[in-house]
């Protein structure tokens, strides 16, 4: 076989075989088949797309290059959930206590965010002690006598992928729906779970701009795990604004423990309804979405989601009792406010520069290198559709130096305001389960 051959049939809009799929990636991770060859299946593929067929062997074979996961000792259906990222993103940490709250098992491999706040494990980090760094037996040991553990990723887990990634990023086959839907999926079906529920976000804080662009992205995604025998399903949600009002890692941990308690914001909390009804349902403990959304709305009310929030942060070493206080999450050292001109409505907040003024006060990653400050961030004080009068409070700053000039003119920037009332965004605008 003959990576050349490849490159061609590609070319030509032909379809590989299981095994020609196998072979580049294959060789590609062992170092045998070059980058510049890598590069030019990848460039046929951005412009001719691939099949189910393909992208379902494309997926595996990033499965099989490095470590796989086995849950198999945990009991139940292991449910695993993907956001495709955005703005004030909190849903992980509403919904692995929520969902755990319940019985389902919540086996959650997460890692370290690049961008506008922390990941995951960024965030839970605010909690003083918490860490992840456990082995695997003390993971699945957790996990079935607490239904919810959080590790970090294996350093080994799909490394094809991660070489693919940056040669992608270097050869503008970024934007691939074949690519980006077998990268994803690759990881998750490689850290072990039964069933996958995905959040594919759309709007100008997403990866995905367009309705349309998301929608493509997410049925490819749903078609490769049913495909590969990962029962999946995805929600697309809305990222025009940022979700919530908290943009910040221990700004974010608040506002999660809030939500639930409760009393959180009515976007985060419906979304969270929504992905949990799901991930409740393939799990096989209710017999509908509305016995299951039902199931998660009295897990708030009765108060077990906050138990098991803080069960879950003490059993990794954490301090549980920030649940009860929660001024022993790191505090920044200044608050201002950033103030309405004008009288008017909100009627544009964008998402992806709100994320930049919180990634200028150090609540994000510029680089791998960089440091992240847990305690700084912004608090949105108005969404899109709210009534605003001169003087009021757009947002509040939380930062540990003085001079926030320029993270005021880029919340300035991003906050707009109209005359007339706008229609508030959709949050929920498709479920695909085919």
């Amino acid at each position: 076989m003959r990576m050349v051959d490849l490159i061609e049939k590609k070319r030509d809009g032909l379809e590989l075989s299981t095994e020609e799929v196998n072979y580049f990636i294959k060789g590609y991770t062992e170092g045998s088949i070059p980058d510049y060859q890598v590069s030019a299946i990848m460039m046929a593929i951005y412009f001719n797309g691939m099949t189910e067929r393909e992208r379902a062997d494309l997926t595996m074979a990033m499965v099989e290059s490095g470590d796989q996961i086995d849950l198999s000792e945990i009991e139940g259906v292991k449910v695993d959930k993907h956001s495709t990222g955005g703005v004030g993103d909190t849903t992980t940490l509403v919904l692995g206590p929520l969902v755990a709250a319940v019985d389902v098992p919540v086996a959650k491999m997460s890692g370290r965010g690049l961008g506008h706040t922390g990941g995951t494990i960024d965030k839970l980090e605010s909690v003083s002690g918490f860490h992840v760094e456990i082995e695997n037996a003390e993971f699945i040991d957790l996990v079935n006598k607490n239904k919810i553990a959080v590790i970090g990723q294996s350093g080994n887990l799909t490394p094809a992928d991660k070489k693919l990634y940056a040669l992608r990023d270097v050869t503008a086959t970024v934007n691939s729906i074949p690519l980006i839907a077998s990268s994803i999926m690759s990881k998750k079906i490689a850290a072990g779970a039964d069933a996958i529920v995905l959040d594919v976000k759309t709007g100008a804080g997403a990866f995905m701009k367009t309705l349309d662009d998301s929608r493509e992205l997410a049925k490819a995604m749903v078609r490769i795990g049913n495909n590969v025998g990962r029962k999946t399903m995805a929600v697309i949600s809305d990222m025009s604004q940022p979700l919530g009002f908290a943009i910040g890692n221990a700004l974010e941990v608040k506002e999660a423990i809030d939500t639930l308690r409760g009393e959180g914001p009515k976007d985060l909390t419906e979304l969270c309804l929504t992905l949990g009804s799901h991930m409740v349902y393939v799990s096989g403990k209710a017999s509908s979405l509305a016995e299951a959304r039902a199931m998660l709305e009295n897990a708030i009310k009765d108060g077990s989601a906050l138990e098991k929030m803080k069960q879950f942060l003490s059993s990794q070493g954490g301090d549980g009792s920030i649940v009860d206080d929660l001024s022993k999450l790191p505090q920044a050292k200044y608050i201002f406010e950033l103030e309405a001109e004008e009288d008017g409505y909100v009627s544009e907040i964008i998402a992806d520069q709100v994320g930049t003024a919180a990634m200028l006060l150090g609540a994000g990653r510029a680089t791998k290198e960089s440091e992240i400050d847990l305690a700084v961030g912004i608090l949105l004080r108005k969404k899109i559709g709210d009534q605003v009068k001169k003087g009021e409070s757009l947002a509040t700053i939380h930062s540990n130096f003085e001079d926030i000039a320029q993270v005021k003119q880029k919340l300035t920037q991003s906050i707009k305001l109209s005359e007339t009332k706008p229609e508030t965004p959709t949050l929920i605008h498709e479920e695909i389960t085919e």
